[in-house]
């Protein structure tokens, strides 16, 4: 059974960094573009980054261009949303998802469990 596991999450003040990590246990992401979305309380699922398998091509939201990065380690079988300059409304929960390109949040087949960012000081 495919499953994503994401993991890196915390309280971090204003300004500070945070790396998330989404790791996969029965299949290899090599194969998969990586999506990473944030759902804060009382909003929708929103996209934040994705990065494709094939070209390796990175999508970012305009709210967090130039502050967030996404990678991929194959060796390690994980997917990295390297987070800077964090603000209080970056708040959510942050989820992983795979899909075989970079796509809409409904288009995602598989999921992981999700970790929770909190910027305040």
């Amino acid at each position: 059974q495919v499953q994503l596991v994401e993991s890196g999450g915390g309280l971090v003040q204003p300004g500070g960094s945070l790396r998330l990590s989404c790791a996969a246990s029965e299949f290899t992401l090599d194969y998969y573009a990586i999506g990473w979305f944030r759902q804060a309380p009382g909003k929708e699922r929103e996209g934040v980054s994705c990065i494709n398998s094939s070209d390796g091509s990175t999508y970012y939201a305009d709210s967090v261009k130039g502050r967030f990065t996404i990678s991929r380690d194959n060796a390690k079988n994980t997917v990295y949303l390297q987070m800077n300059s964090l603000k209080p409304e970056d708040t959510a929960v942050y989820y992983c998802a795979a899909q075989i390109i970079c796509t809409v949040v409904s288009e995602y087949d598989y999921w992981g469990q999700g970790t929770q960012v909190t910027v305040s000081s």
